[in-house]
């Protein structure tokens, strides 16, 4: 079994990084800079944005069903960077973070859901898609429970 997961595509993001901050208020997002190397995840690049980088914070629809479990929190996007592709192996914005695994079928409903800590995700991904029930796994944060990244089954 292989999986992928992928950053988020930029273009829905790319016109908030020319908006003023009246503009971004008014669309619930706000510019901020990163104050250290570490807790700034961009859900595009699937990395931690350094310090001084510029980054934009906005509200984020990540599971978008019209189930109960449709989901929404902030998240961080930077601009200028390519939506990330990994194929079973984990982005470096999982590295070090303990992360909550919900595991959806196809019609979005959610089948189970796992917590892994840091060095766990792997496994913990394999497992869940062990089951063939489990079309997709949305990854959050556990401590802040934002989106991390969706992870889907790689058909490669």
């Amino acid at each position: 079994m292989t999986y992928a997961i992928t950053g988020l595509d930029p273009q829905p993001f790319a016109p908030l990084f020319a908006l003023d901050d009246a503009g971004l208020a008014a669309a619930g997002a706000r510019r901020v800079t990163a104050t250290a190397d570490r807790g700034f995840p961009c859900r595009i690049s699937l990395e931690d944005a350094r310090e001084g980088e510029a980054l934009i914070l906005r509200h984020h629809v990540s599971h978008d069903v019209a189930t109960p479990f449709r989901s929404a929190y902030a998240i961080y996007v930077r601009p200028g960077v390519a939506a990330a592709r990994f194929v079973d192996t984990l982005p470096p914005v999982f590295e070090g973070r303990t992360l909550a695994l919900r595991a959806f079928d196809v019609d979005g409903m959610l089948r189970t859901a796992r917590l892994a800590g840091p060095s766990e995700a792997d496994a913990a991904i394999r497992d869940l898609f062990a089951d063939a029930a489990i079309s997709y796994i949305d990854a959050h944060n556990a401590a802040h429970g934002c989106f991390a990244a969706r992870i889907e089954r790689d058909a490669a």
